[in-house]
């Protein structure tokens, strides 16, 4: 780790778990917010009077651009994190004078989603099946979850969005997709009106059928992939920090913030296998093309 001084942008929930993690390996941190609470009320501010060499965008995704800009504008030429997904909708971004962008898809660090990996290496991949699901009444506690950023359109809310983990590990693992199919919508069973639930069908280059299914309705709160190659059905449960192969589990100890850890470490020095720019772009396109998908009620293809 070669970052000393870190400034993250946006105080909500993950900002603030950001800049706990990121004092906890031993980095100075200021934090920028334009409400009260912040040690900045400016980018700009931070940027001259923190002289940070890596910087955490957890702003609300649509304005995550703005944001990347406005730092890219302060002089700011160190490493970023930008939270996932990286924008609201499909853009061209400018060239960054920064050393690295990666995007804060941490989920890539999880040690359950390193053994599936190691499974899966050099073998032939036939069905895939990811689900994840939690009551969104259950993510913010002491906090109204309809007047989160979550549950709104304008802030980019939504299952795809805040969901986006399962679009770029797929897209990490059996990518790049062919065409994709979308059921869903806004059921209005959480009284709010983006979408709370999803299910897409895709062909991609190494898996010819994969179905993902998201919802903001789970009750329990799930998240695990589900894979048959040929003579095995490997499942990773990544709450319950397990792989499963043929019914026989092997657990893994996984600390709540290990996977963050790993993942600021690997982005300050932009480092594999953080999400890089390109590829959370193509998540990016992967959510728009979903949202089309469903719209239409149509196979979307690139």
């Amino acid at each position: 780790m070669t970052s000393t001084t870190a400034v993250v942008i946006g105080l909500g929930s993950i900002g603030t778990r950001h800049a706990r993690i990121l004092r906890e390996l031993g980095l100075q941190v200021a934090t920028v917010s334009r409400r009260d609470g912040g040690d900045y009320g400016s980018i700009a501010q931070a940027v001259a009077g923190a002289r940070p060499d890596y910087a955490v965008i957890a702003t609300e995704t649509a304005r995550h651009a703005d944001d990347l800009q406005e730092l890219a504008q302060a002089g700011f030429r160190g490493a970023v994190l930008v939270e996932k997904p990286l924008f609201a909708i499909p853009a061209a971004p400018p060239k960054y004078p920064f050393a690295h962008v990666s995007v804060g898809y941490n989920l890539r660090f999880h040690p359950v989603m390193t053994a599936l990996v190691e499974r899966l290496r050099g073998r032939d991949v036939i069905t895939v099946a990811a689900y994840v699901g939690q009551d969104i009444r259950d993510w913010r506690p002491g906090r109204d979850h309809r007047t989160t950023a979550s549950a709104t359109v304008d802030a980019g809310g939504g299952v795809l969005r805040d969901l986006s983990h399962e679009l770029d590990y797929l897209l990490w693992l059996f990518g790049p997709w062919h065409r994709v199919a979308a059921l869903g919508g806004a059921s209005g069973a959480r009284d709010i009106d983006v979408d709370d639930h999803l299910d897409l069908l895709l062909d991609m280059q190494r898996a010819p059928s994969v179905h993902v299914h998201m919802d903001y309705l789970d009750r329990q709160g799930i998240r695990r992939i589900r894979v048959n190659v040929d003579d095995d059905t490997i499942e990773a449960d990544l709450v319950g920090s397990r792989l499963i192969i043929n019914g026989k589990a092997t657990d893994f100890a996984s600390e709540r913030d290990q996977s963050y850890r790993d993942m600021h470490v690997a982005a300050m020095r932009g480092a594999s296998p953080v999400c890089s720019l390109p590829e959370a772009l193509g998540v990016v396109h992967l959510i728009d093309a979903s949202e089309r998908a469903l719209r239409t009620k149509t196979w979307i293809s690139p």
